[in-house]
């Protein structure tokens, strides 16, 4: 017997949580340049339009020596940009709370083949004197060599770095022979947050490689590696298929990222989810019970809650914990949410506190 198709949607298109800005749907100005982006033939594997396109759209923003590889995801983003930027006995100084060493199944290290030397952060954020920790015993047969550094922007704990911390961490580490990756997944929620365009924090400040996000900013899919330094990065056409991150029909990854970037898309989404987060903070902040942890510099907000109130109110609201034995939840915020969602999760949430503290 067949099975009649199923009708769509199949879920219910006015939920919405807190759990991640990967939860949320494609912009409709992404969908909009897919369909334009469809229908005839264009050649396959980057040799399209639109990637050529996307070229004029990353220098643009980050000089005329940028150049662009769309990916799949931010994985391999990493993946790739780090691989090009380090010999097979290379090690990268990351944050212990970076994306790369906590998210990503040791992908870096399994696939590119690096080591990384992580290092704790209270903020997530790394520093000169941090990077120290782990920037040492150059020439050293037994200890892998430290040759570049990684940084998130903004960081897994929300928080975003000044161009001037960027710049301090670059000539930081130019000045010790090691090259500076940086992380964007949400690099468009820092430049909202810190009122600059792209280039001021990345290319102005001696980055080198950076990983440029997409999906959490209303893609469909798709990220891209955008080289800034030629000289630091090498081999990136043949790693990309080697990784398999090469695209056959490339031009829908690139067509995403010009409608997100060719114009201000991914600062409006940024600035409204930032603004979101902002507004959460904001309604929990004088709540008895509720201890925020991180600064609020993006869409994300850090609270530790009073045991069993996140599992209570994940019953109708999903998000993460980001500490259990602590009680560290993290809610975030996209370009979607809506200040109705706000307002019911802090109402939600004032409701499970009283219960909390009546008992």
């Amino acid at each position: 017997m067949i099975e009649t198709p199923a009708e769509f949607p199949l879920h219910d298109r006015e939920l919405r949580g807190f759990a991640s800005d990967n939860y949320a749907g494609v912009h409709p100005e992404v969908l909009e340049a897919l369909a334009a982006a469809n229908g005839g033939h264009q050649i396959a594997y980057g040799e399209d339009v639109y990637t050529a396109e996307l070229q004029k759209v990353a220098r643009n923003h980050f000089g005329a020596q940028a150049e662009a590889f769309p990916v799949f995801n931010g994985t391999g983003a990493n993946v790739i940009g780090l691989q090009s930027m380090l010999p097979r006995w290379g090690a990268v100084v990351c944050s212990t709370t970076a994306h790369i060493h906590t998210d990503e199944n040791a992908a870096p290290e399994r696939v590119a083949g690096l080591k990384l030397l992580t290092v704790p952060t209270p903020d997530g954020k790394l520093t000169p004197d941090l990077i120290d920790l782990e920037a040492w015993g150059w020439g050293d047969e037994h200890r892998a060599q430290p040759l570049a550094v990684s940084i998130t922007q903004t960081t897994e704990l929300g928080t975003a770095y000044t161009a001037d911390e960027i710049a301090a961490i670059a000539d930081h580490v130019h000045a010790r022979g090691m090259t500076l990756h940086l992380d964007g997944s949400r690099i468009s929620n820092a430049a909202a947050s810190l009122g600059l365009p792209l280039r001021a924090f990345t290319t102005d400040a001696g980055v080198d490689v950076v990983s440029l996000g997409g999906t959490k900013n209303g893609l469909l899919y798709g990220e891209a590696v955008v080289v800034l330094n030629p000289a630091a990065a090498t081999g990136i056409t043949f790693l990309r298929k080697l990784d398999m991150q090469l695209a056959s029909k490339m031009r829908f990854v690139s067509a995403q990222l010009i409608a997100l970037y060719g114009g201000d898309l991914w600062l409006r989404s940024a600035s409204h989810a930032n603004a979101m987060a902002q507004r959460l903070r904001s309604a929990v902040a004088d709540l008895e019970g509720v201890q925020l942890t991180q600064q609020t510099q993006s869409n994300a907000v850090f609270a530790i809650v009073p045991p069993g109130v996140a599992d209570r109110l994940r019953e109708s609201f999903r998000f993460y914990d980001w500490n259990p034995a602590t009680g560290e939840v993290r809610w975030m915020c996209a370009f979607d949410t809506t200040e109705a969602d706000i307002d019911a999760f802090a109402a939600a949430l004032r409701a499970e506190l009283s219960v909390v503290s009546a008992g």
